[in-house]
């Protein structure tokens, strides 16, 4: 099955959730607001895997009803 764009959203989503936490596991935040900083940009990450997800089964149901 060939990939669609959500697909390629959420990997790419994926992919920055792992830099961010591993940019956390080695000590690269400096100081708390750098922590806090990657903490939201990881959570705002996987509010956006999420919504992209309910929009792919929305397109997917909406395909199907067709």
């Amino acid at each position: 099955m060939a990939k669609t764009v959500y697909d390629v959203l959420i990997e790419k989503f994926r992919e920055d959730i792992a830099s961010s936490t591993q940019f956390l596991v080695g000590g690269g935040a400096k100081s708390f607001d750098d922590y806090r900083e990657i903490v939201g940009r990881v959570r705002g990450l996987q509010l956006a895997i999420q919504t992209t997800q309910d929009l792919l089964r929305i397109q997917m149901k909406e395909d199907n009803d067709e």
